[in-house]
């Protein structure tokens, strides 16, 4: 018995004095970052619960806005403000450029190719440089899908309206070859045309879902708030008129519906945790080890209700960004980290040009040529606003609304021409 104790204290001995070794290997003279103690080999999956952007958030109020996780056996660190931010995607932007590894995105996405999941090595370099020299999108591709997009849902909005067939565009009347998952390896006409359809599936992927949702948040925090949706439709009247509809040349014009939108993405970001990335070398940020190969999530959504930025943070209150605003110097493009919701960095998001004028061109669309109600007489204030997380940041219920056409008749016929 007395064999069995000695055997067994010295197995455990030497597990704890190997686990302490390792860890001080592994971070040098650095601290990793704080964090809340886990479960055994599960780690803190368990805590998450249904809005992990919400309890990270919360973490970050106990632990700073650096701290580390434990999924499974894969280190985690949370950046949850714009400092923070800062550091990983501007300062170590080329060190956390990779994606962690994902079998979903290796079998979907022809190993790795699309863009959004791709990690960044020689190959994909070699395919977005060719991306850039060998391919040239028509003008009237993009022209045509804002066109189809805008006119659809005023279909489906105008009863007796229907819509006439669309036109091919000359590249989608050429069936695609069979991928394969070594783009260098196949023919220079397959290659392109490889290339093209990743190309295409990386801008829709990354603005369909996306863009509904975020026109879906803005709408419905506009119902919410008559005073605004009043506003928006004074500026578009002024501009636009009652005779015709929105077009992408008077986007610019429309300083009240940009900041509609910023406001909108501000407080519902459609991807609340980013894309993951993942660390190619250990590193220290704000004092603290970074692991190597480990996972970056950044609370976008946390960083867009941060009080020390944001004056009022929980309140839709779009004139911040407007001339004399706290924010008007604030934009959406990555080069303010105060406001990120299309990411930052190498890594950000490939639909951004498409997908923030679609969603600005849809939602001054709905808001000039419609005025909103609620069924059955509810009130505007009783709107439900709450979450529902998965792929993209959702509404819990959907939003149900009445339009009322408000322009004159042949505004609306315009769309069938």
């Amino acid at each position: 018995m007395d064999t069995l104790l000695l055997v067994f204290t010295l197995l455990l001995s030497s597990v704890l004095c190997y686990l302490f070794f390792f860890s001080k290997k592994r971070s040098g003279a650095l601290r990793l970052p704080p964090g809340p103690k886990g479960w055994p080999i599960l780690g803190n999956l368990l805590q998450l619960g249904p809005k992990p952007h919400h309890t990270l958030h919360a973490l970050s109020k106990a632990h700073g806005p650096l701290f580390r996780l434990r999924f499974g056996f894969v280190d985690v660190v949370v950046a949850s403000s714009a400092a923070v931010a800062t550091e990983f995607l501007k300062v170590h932007d080329a060190n956390f450029s990779n994606r962690p590894p994902n079998s979903g995105a290796e079998h979907t996405t022809y190993n790795y190719q699309l863009r959004p999941l791709a990690s960044i090595t020689s190959q994909h370099s070699t395919v977005r440089t060719s991306t850039s020299d060998e391919l040239v999108l028509p003008p009237e591709m993009t022209y045509t899908t804002f066109h189809h997009h805008h006119t659809t849902t005023l279909w489906l909005l105008i009863p007796g309206s229907y819509p006439k067939p669309w036109r091919k565009h000359p590249l989608a009347e050429t069936p695609p070859p069979t991928p394969s998952p070594a783009i260098p390896a196949v023919s220079a006409r397959r290659r392109c045309c490889l290339v093209t359809r990743l190309i295409l599936q990386d801008l829709f992927t990354a603005g369909t879902d996306t863009s509904t949702s975020t026109i879906e948040w803005a709408v419905a925090e506009l119902i919410r708030h008559p005073k605004i949706l009043k506003q928006a439709q004074v500026e578009l009247d002024s501009i636009i008129g009652p005779a015709r509809l929105v077009s992408e040349s008077d986007l610019p014009n429309l300083p009240t519906l940009q900041a509609i939108i910023k406001e909108s993405l501000r407080l519902h970001p459609s991807a609340p945790l980013s894309l993951p990335r993942m660390a190619a070398e250990g590193c220290e940020i704000n004092g603290y080890c970074i692991p190597k190969q480990a996972t970056l999530l950044v609370n976008i959504w946390a960083i867009g209700r941060d009080p020390a930025i944001w004056p009022d943070p929980l309140e839709f209150s779009p004139a911040r960004f407007l001339p004399g605003g706290a924010n008007e110097s604030v934009d959406v493009k990555g080069s303010d980290f105060e406001l990120i919701p299309f990411g930052a960095g190498r890594r950000i998001c490939a639909g951004l040009s498409l997908g923030l004028r679609m969603v600005q061109l849809m939602t001054a669309t709905l808001v000039h040529a419609f005025d909103w109600t609620l069924p059955d007489g509810q009130p505007s204030e009783k709107l439900d606003m709450e979450e529902a997380y998965g792929l993209t940041l959702q509404r819990a219920v959907p939003l149900v609304v009445r339009p009322v056409p408000r322009l004159l008749q042949k505004a609306y016929e315009s769309i069938e021409k």
